[in-house]
């Protein structure tokens, strides 16, 4: 008779077999990760790490959902609608002091904005005239102050515009007028002559010079605010607790999409254009906005943590902000540190 002691081995091997593989099938499942986005140029490189198949190449499952400003997308944050922000930092300090615990992992860009004028404004900016002398001269013909479009007060838009207007330029508040509008709104005023300047990034840029070579680049994004944080990718606390694993290999992947947006734009303009395009854009228009001065990527969340401290305080001594909001907790950059050391 056959002992079963043999029988009994191998069904016991097998069985330690599958106990053993469940939990590493259960590791390799793609982790979720809901991210909301503004349409911009400078969020490209999560755009580009999408596009180029590096984030499901990651163990990462991505849906994205487009929103309209930065403070929509944080009631989305707070609410568990998503799991990462890629927007402007200017909220996010903000939402901290409501007991958001949102952490800003990565950037994306810097100096995004810059400032056009429109075809009445642009002439008195030629000859060497200083932008004080420029806006003075165009009250005195039109006898009105430039009307000059931005988004809303405490955006990173609004703030970039009022420290050159009134820091770098020195222009008299009576010979500006600031006006507060969305996104997609200052572009078609400034491209109707609704409005004679403003505060734009790209592909708005672009496109407005595109249809206008009329509209002139007056100041960029170094001369309006030195170093001015852009685009900065955040991350729900409690999401970072629960998935780190996942937090790393995001930032990984948007610094190897980084690299390809400066060394080869013409790939990456297609992933740039299926997200932003919306068949009202083409590839052209894409390629150039990508090497545009309004497009300076960098993913270093570091790079950006002294522009934000400085920002911030700016913001006080316009009335966008009461008070300092501790920036402590805010950036966390270990998992920055930790994919360029791999």
């Amino acid at each position: 008779m056959r002992s079963p002691l043999p029988v009994l081995a191998t069904l016991l091997t097998a069985f330690v077999g599958l106990v053993l593989a469940a939990p590493a099938q259960a590791q390799t499942a793609p982790i979720p990760m809901r991210i909301g986005v503004i349409p911009v140029i400078g969020a490209s490189p999560i755009f580009v790490a999408n596009g180029e198949g590096w984030l499901k190449e990651a163990g990462l499952a991505p849906t994205f959902t487009t929103f309209e400003s930065g403070p929509n997308m944080i009631q989305a944050l707070a609410s568990g609608t998503i799991d990462v922000y890629v927007a402007g930092v200017a909220p996010l300090a903000v939402a901290r002091t409501k007991n958001i615990d949102v952490r800003v992992v990565a950037s994306t860009a810097v100096e995004e904005m810059v400032f056009v004028a429109g075809p009445k404004l642009a002439p008195f900016f030629a000859n060497g005239a200083s932008k004080a002398e420029a806006f003075a001269q165009f009250k005195a013909k039109e006898g009105r102050p430039a009307r000059l479009a931005t988004q809303p007060l405490g955006s990173v838009p609004n703030t970039t515009l009022q420290h050159w207007l009134w820091q770098v330029a020195k222009a008299d508040k009576a010979n500006a007028e600031v006006v507060s509008m969305g996104i997609d709104a200052t572009q078609q005023a400034i491209l109707a002559g609704a409005v004679d300047g403003a505060s734009i990034r790209e592909p708005a840029l672009t496109i407005v010079q595109g249809r206008n070579p009329a509209i002139a680049l007056i100041a960029n994004g170094a001369e309006m605010f030195p170093d001015q944080p852009g685009t900065v990718v955040g991350v729900y606390g409690a999401y970072a607790d629960r998935n780190p694993g996942a937090v790393e290999s995001l930032v990984r992947s948007l610094i190897r999409a980084d690299t390809l947006l400066k060394s080869d734009s013409a790939k990456a303009a297609p992933y740039v254009l299926a997200a932003l395009g919306k068949g009202i854009v083409d590839l052209a228009t894409i390629q150039k906005a990508l090497t545009s001065p309004a497009a300076k990527f960098t993913v270093d969340p570091r790079a950006i943590i002294v522009a934000t401290k400085a920002m911030q305080a700016y913001q006080v001594s316009i009335g966008a902000l009461e008070k300092d909001v501790p920036l402590d907790g805010l950036f966390d950059s270990r998992y920055y540190e930790k994919a360029i050391a791999r």
